[in-house]
C-alpha cells in the first residue's frame, strides 16, 4: 500500500444473475494518492463484475507489472488480466500473452480509449473486450462514495443496478471490441 493511500471499505451484496454469482464481500480498497475516485470506483466494479475464486486487487496504479485486478488459480498461474482506465496497446499485448483472458473496464469515453489501440499489435485482440458504462453512471457512484460503503450490486440481462449508501443508479454494461 502506498504512503498516503486512503482506505475505503465496501460491504457488497453481489447478485450477478447473468453468471450465477451470489456473494457477500467485504473489501478494503486502497486509493493511491494519484488515483481518481472514478478510477477506484471502476476498479471496484471490475472486481465485482469479474468476481470468481482467486480474484484479487493488485498493487493498483503503482504496479507496472500487473493490471488493476488479477485472477489466479491455486497454483498462482495467471488466469485473468483485468485492466481499468485506458491501458496502452503494449500493456494489453503483454497481458494477453500471460493470461487466458483479458478484460478492460473504463470510466472514460470508450471511443477515446479505443482510438489509440487501432492498428496496434495486440496478442489475441479479437478476444479482448472493453466494457464501459452509460455516461454519468460512474460519476453518480463517485458522488455517493464514502470511507465506509454499503453496496448492493445486481446484474441481470446486461443491466447493472447499483445501490451505494442509499443512492440508486443503473446502467447497461456496454461492450466494445478492440478490432
Amino acid at each position: 500500500m502506498a504512503v498516503g493511500a486512503m482506505i475505503h471499505t465496501f460491504t457488497v451484496q453481489l447478485s450477478d444473475m447473468d453468471r450465477g454469482v451470489y456473494e457477500e464481500l467485504t473489501l478494503r480498497v486502497a486509493r493511491h494518492p494519484s488515483e481518481t475516485d472514478a478510477y477506484m470506483v471502476t476498479r471496484l466494479l471490475a472486481y465485482c463484475l469479474e468476481f470468481e475464486e482467486g480474484i484479487a486487487f493488485s498493487e493498483g496504479i503503482s504496479s507496472t507489472e500487473e493490471p488493476a485486478v488479477v485472477v489466479r488459480d491455486l497454483t498462482g498461474r495467471l488466469l485473468a488480466w483485468i485492466e481499468v482506465g485506458a491501458p496502452d496497446a503494449a500493456r494489453l499485448h503483454y497481458g494477453s500473452k500471460l493470461a487466458e483472458r483479458v478484460a478492460v473496464y473504463t470510466h472514460r469515453d470508450p471511443a477515446k480509449v479505443l482510438a489509440p489501440l487501432l492498428g496496434k499489435q495486440i496478442h489475441r485482440a479479437d478476444a479482448i473486450r472493453l466494457r464501459s458504462f452509460e455516461p454519468g453512471f460512474v460519476d453518480g457512484a463517485v458522488a455517493a462514495l464514502e470511507r465506509r460503503n454499503t453496496v448492493t450490486l445486481s446484474v441481470t440481462e446486461g443491466q447493472l443496478y447499483l445501490d451505494m449508501n442509499g443512492s440508486s443508479l443503473s446502467s447497461s454494461i456496454l461492450e466494445h471490441a478492440l478490432v
